[in-house]
């Protein structure tokens, strides 16, 4: 949200003015002082990272028409246990022809493209439902919750306890 280049500092974001507020009187003033502000706004000084809000929209206008199906039958199929073979076989490329336009059109791997579906999902879940993250992890494909959680907290920046508490709609309930 911010980028502080020494001389230029900018930020972006609708909100992200009470980030560079708090970086420039951090920077000018004092820690001290920007936490004193910090607290007077009701803002919180470990400021909001972009991956907290960012959504995964999969690229869907490459034209490849073969990966396009693999796409499609991955968003169906994003719950079950996927191999790369399965949907080069999809495709109706072989694996390393599947691997490398994939990516090309993509602009992921398979299984990273898998993990975004499935993280998708997971995050909607925790949106829109009181059900445990074991329980939401095994629904979108993961054998592993542990695994699961690893690859939530490096796509969103934050434990699924966490974004439940930021994004649930029961945390915004009177």
């Amino acid at each position: 949200m911010i980028v502080d280049e020494g001389d230029v500092i900018t930020a972006g974001g609708i909100m992200a003015w009470t980030d560079l507020g708090l970086r420039l009187i951090d920077h000018f003033a004092s820690h001290a002082t920007m936490l004193d502000v910090a607290r007077h706004f009701l803002i919180d000084p470990a400021g909001r990272e972009q991956k907290n809000y960012r959504r995964f929209y999969p690229n869907l206008s490459h034209g490849d028409q073969a990966i396009l199906k693999a796409q499609h039958w991955l968003q169906m199929a994003y719950k079950q246990k996927l191999t790369v073979p399965d949907m080069a076989e999809k495709a109706g490329l072989t694996g390393r022809t599947f691997l490398r336009r994939f990516e090309t059109a993509t602009g992921h791997t398979p299984n990273a493209y898998l993990q975004q579906l499935r993280i998708t999902e997971a995050r909607q879940q925790l949106e829109q439902t009181k059900r445990s993250f074991n329980e939401i992890a095994w629904e979108v494909g993961y054998d592993d919750p542990t695994a699961c959680r690893r690859v939530f907290i490096k796509t969103t920046g934050l434990s699924p306890g966490q974004y439940r508490q930021k994004f649930g709609y029961q945390s915004h309930a009177a």
